[in-house]
């Protein structure tokens, strides 16, 4: 703690007071949200500005799922590394289907006997985390991208120690080596290094800790060497990605009381200078600094004239790269649990929304 500084009372008569002019004494300070200054003291700082709270809408939806009801639930965006534009949106339908999507939204592939609940992708390996194989102890599906059709090729299925219900992936800069982590409603996670050789995987479990309560949403980022995991009563969770970093944790933000996020705490993403987290119980979004963990601002998907918004969210994802004519500053996309007019109503499915709508309220 600092010492604390002295400083000695500053004495002004009343007649030196009469002098001051009424609006000077109604000065632009208190205008602009600052304490008036005493002379001789340094003024107080400005009332910082309130977070950005807005709304934006889609340009495009995907086609809906194959099942009703609570079917759709996470996707994840690939991103073709030899035409942008041609990149897609893997997706899951958890009552038994792994969907394929172009960037208008159109299914290129569906794959029935997955029912994968989270999905995620590094490069051309795709990996569903499916509670319900193995006879209910859960694994990993992982699959392998064609860039030539955007159609998933099976590798192999991988038993988890978690019942996979959630799952996240992560290239590690420092090694090159890719890894898994699926978890559990449990609270329990799991991290796999997985080495791929043509058709053939590798599969190695390197740390197994518990988290909490109840978890699912999963972020590691290549960017940070930092691993959210989101408990979805309480908050999120900032680990270290690489297998090494052991069960050290901070809190980036909480439900409840002095948090931003409303319980369930569902997906969470990145792209570009920013983190995204999905709050299923308020319909919206916090928004967060990439580096430093800042909170700034939080939006909802609304309705727009080319589709309905977003409610209900359980997984999100978000890339900043260019993707075509369509959405030339990248993409967030978001699951909607209600899908209904504007666009084409029916069971749930996925909404696309121009990143640049999203950055630019922030």
């Amino acid at each position: 703690m600092r010492p604390r500084r002295l400083v000695a009372p500053l004495l002004v008569s009343t007649a030196a007071l009469a002098l001051l002019a009424p609006a000077a004494l109604a000065a632009a300070p208190a205008a602009l949200g600052a304490t008036p200054a005493t002379p001789g003291l340094p003024a107080a700082p400005a009332t910082p500005a309130t977070p950005a709270a807005f709304s934006v809408t889609a340009t495009l939806e995907t086609e809906p799922v194959g099942h009703s009801g609570d079917a759709a639930d996470d996707p994840a965006i690939w991103v073709n590394p030899e035409d942008p534009a041609k990149s897609a949106v893997v997706a899951t339908d958890k009552k038994g289907a792994l969907e394929v999507y172009d960037l208008a939204g159109k299914r290129l592939q569906r794959i029935s006997g997955d029912y994968g609940n989270n999905v995620d992708v590094r490069d051309d390996i795709v990996v569903s985390a499916d509670d319900e194989a193995e006879d209910g102890d859960g694994a990993m599906h992982i699959y392998r991208i064609d860039p030539a059709t955007r159609r998933l090729t099976h590798l192999k299925d991988v038993a988890t120690e978690v019942t996979a219900h959630g799952i996240c992936m992560y290239r590690s800069p420092s090694t090159g080596k890719l890894y898994a982590y699926p978890n559990s409603p449990s609270g329990r996670l799991e991290q796999w290094e997985l080495k791929v050789s043509g058709d053939s995987v590798t599969a190695t479990s390197v740390r197994l800790f518990d988290v909490g309560d109840e978890i699912e949403g999963c972020y590691a980022d290549e960017k940070t060497g930092a691993l959210y995991v989101g408990e979805e009563d309480t908050g999120i969770w900032k680990y270290g990605a690489e297998p090494g970093a052991g069960t050290s944790r901070t809190l980036l933000d909480s439900t409840g009381s002095g948090g931003h996020l409303t319980a369930d705490v569902e997906g969470v993403t990145a792209a570009g200078t920013h983190l995204f987290a999905s709050s299923q119980g308020s319909d919206d979004y916090s928004v967060y600094d990439r580096t430093s963990g800042a909170y700034q601002g939080r939006f909802s998907v609304a309705n727009g004239s080319a589709t309905d918004g977003c409610s209900d969210t359980d997984g999100i994802d978000a890339s900043d790269k260019p993707l075509g004519p369509a959405f030339p500053n990248g993409l967030f996309v978001c699951q909607d649990g209600s899908n209904s007019t504007p666009g084409s109503s029916g069971d749930q499915n996925f909404k696309y929304v121009p990143l640049q709508r999203i950055t630019a309220g922030l």
